[in-house]
């Protein structure tokens, strides 16, 4: 199975990494796309270039068995819809290949606002990283959707194409993309919050202090 990790990575940090692989061991994945939003729909249009988030995605990614670098949504014009990210990867791998978004806690339970968010198990299962002892809560959803859907991680069929959420619980890393521009605009220092590379990648090309 295939996983998908999207985000505007801005920057990648140790927390994305960390709570990714946990999802890829727990449950098996082959290989993991790490693919960079161009034009977020729920979030501002990142202040650094395209061409810097791709670069510090790769550095993050680089060594890691099964993390694959994924540019097609800065490659395409318009907003970085995740459904169509999906359609564009079933065109390329096939109906048959099956294929996991990862997503957050926070991310999965906005999933009625998402452009055609009812088209995505059609594509895809759902993978959501939750903190060790949370359940989601299917009254956030259409009556009955979560329900139909939801697998436990022990039982979940890794052959099924789509259709399919599954609760994976994750490392709990307090670590933000938010704060980390912040203390790089304070001057401080973000050692340990990124992989070194993307420091040194951060601090080569003078990013974020301009905030």
């Amino acid at each position: 199975m295939i996983g998908i990790f999207g985000g505007t990575f801005d920057p990648i940090h140790l927390g994305h990494l960390r709570t990714v692989l946990d999802v890829q061991e727990v449950l098996g994945l082959e290989t993991v796309r790490f693919i960079p939003s161009a034009a977020p729909p729920h979030r501002d249009t990142p202040d650094v270039s395209a061409e810097q988030r791709a670069a510090m995605t790769r550095l993050a990614i680089e060594g890691q068995t099964g993390f694959v670098y994924d540019g097609r949504e800065l490659e395409r014009d318009g907003r970085s819809y995740t459904v169509l990210t999906l359609e564009s990867l079933r065109k390329e791998l096939g109906g048959k290949q099956p294929m996991c978004l990862i997503v957050g806690t926070d991310a999965f339970l906005g999933f009625p606002s998402w452009h055609r968010w009812e088209e995505l198990l059609l594509l895809c299962n759902v993978a959501v990283m939750v903190r060790p002892g949370y359940h989601l809560d299917p009254a956030a959803f259409p009556t009955g959707w979560l329900s139909q859907h939801l697998r436990d991680a022990h039982d979940w069929n890794s052959t099924e194409s789509a259709g399919q959420v599954v609760e994976v619980p994750v490392t709990q890393l307090e670590i933000s993309a938010t704060d980390i521009r912040q203390r790089l605009a304070a001057g401080r220092n973000i050692r340990y919050l990124v992989p070194e590379p993307v420091r040194h990648y951060i601090l080569e090309q003078g990013l974020y202090n301009q905030l």
